[in-house]
């Protein structure tokens, strides 16, 4: 778990072989119960995304553990606009990406798409599953406080 405080922002991901990599990304695609039930219990819209950089980038959205929207861009979909000058630079393409799933995402957030795609290189802290874990460790009340207010 990453959390962006300034924004209340909160990254949960799974951390496991079936979850690495380009096949992560997919895997995450097809398993949003997490998403679901925490859009139910929490009452709150959750947003959840998959990012292959070879591949495509989605964005779904839940509310009350029901899918309420999202979208999916397949990079080899996209038409590159055609420039009077000839010339399509990074700036422009960065534009472009601020028109993407995750690019919308983070406008909604009102951070920067780049912040997104770096959440999962931020400090985070390891939450244990199986309820065997010491009473030593923080729990998840506590790295949330000031977040869902």
């Amino acid at each position: 778990m990453s959390v962006y405080r300034r924004r209340k922002v909160v990254r949960l991901a799974l951390d496991g072989p079936h979850t690495a990599g380009r096949r992560g990304s997919h895997w995450y695609s097809e398993h949003q119960a997490l998403a679901r039930l925490l859009s139910k219990e929490a009452g709150l819209t959750v947003h959840s995304y998959v990012y292959d950089p070879q591949e495509y980038e989605e964005v779904m959205a839940f509310g009350g553990g029901q899918n309420v929207g999202g979208e999916r861009l397949l990079y080899d979909e996209v038409e590159l606009p055609e420039c009077l000058d000839g010339e399509f630079d990074d700036a422009a393409f960065a534009r472009m990406q601020e028109r993407w799933p995750l690019g919308h995402l983070a406008w909604v957030y009102g951070v920067e798409r780049d912040l997104l795609l770096q959440l999962h290189r931020m400090q985070g802290t390891r939450l244990g599953l199986t309820g065997s874990e010491p009473e030593s460790e923080r729990p998840l009340e506590h790295l949330l406080r000031g977040i869902a207010a």
